[in-house]
């Protein structure tokens, strides 16, 4: 089984394989060519997405700079906004939904070390080999997500539909759909519901309208 096969097994893989030495070498220097970027170079900026990210929805922005660690395991939809310092630590595949915001230095990683420290700087390979293993657990985030300020998503963790995690947030479990959720760990705070329209924040609405 090939080093990738296994991070998608959610087994015991190798970091230094070569083959994805390669595969981070290759994004990790985009990652500079896309940071060297100015924002308005559009054109360009969307050229080094395609070749970096696997899957990148039209109508989506991502401020810059950003720090992907595969870039082909990560998937997302339409119309993402992704502020300042964006960084997802894709070992294992992570998904994003459409129409989601991301505030800035908002963190998503995968990959899990050995709890003891001598299993973190050698395990014995099936091949006899003593070498540094790690694993990975997929993150799934569903559409219309909101993420504020330095959110950090952990391994393994699925957050549904129209959810809000608030700044500072670790999320470590997995947040239902429809929920404001935060904290350190992340828990559930309340629904999100009719409530929570800006119709019934006429101080903030001003002269605007929600649309019915």
């Amino acid at each position: 089984m090939r080093e990738e096969e296994k991070i998608k097994a959610g087994v015991l893989f190798c970091p230094a394989d070569p083959e994805l030495k390669a595969m981070k070498l290759k994004t990790h220097n985009l990652n500079v060519d896309y940071n060297k970027t100015y924002e308005d170079e559009t054109e360009k900026r969307a050229a080094i997405l395609s070749e970096m990210i696997g899957e990148f929805g039209e109508g989506g922005f991502i401020q810059g700079p950003v720090a992907f660690h595969y870039g082909t395991h990560t998937k997302i939809g339409k119309n993402f906004f992704g502020n300042f310092n964006l960084t997802i630590q894709d070992d294992a595949e992570v998904t994003i939904g459409d129409n989601c915001n991301f505030g800035p230095n908002v963190t998503i990683v995968t990959p899990i070390h050995p709890m003891r420290a001598d299993e973190r700087q050698e395990i014995l390979t099936a091949e006899g080999e003593k070498k540094r293993l790690c694993y990975a657990k997929p993150v799934h985030i569903g559409s219309n997500c909101w993420f504020g300020a330095s959110v950090t998503v952990c391994p393994g963790v699925t957050i549904g539909d129209n959810c809000v995690i608030g700044a500072g947030s670790v999320v470590t479990r997995d947040i239902p759909p429809n929920s404001f959720a935060a904290g350190v760990p992340c828990r559930v705070i309340r629904e999100i519901g009719e409530a929570d329209s800006m119709k019934y924040r006429p101080e903030i609405l001003a002269d605007n309208s929600v649309i019915e």
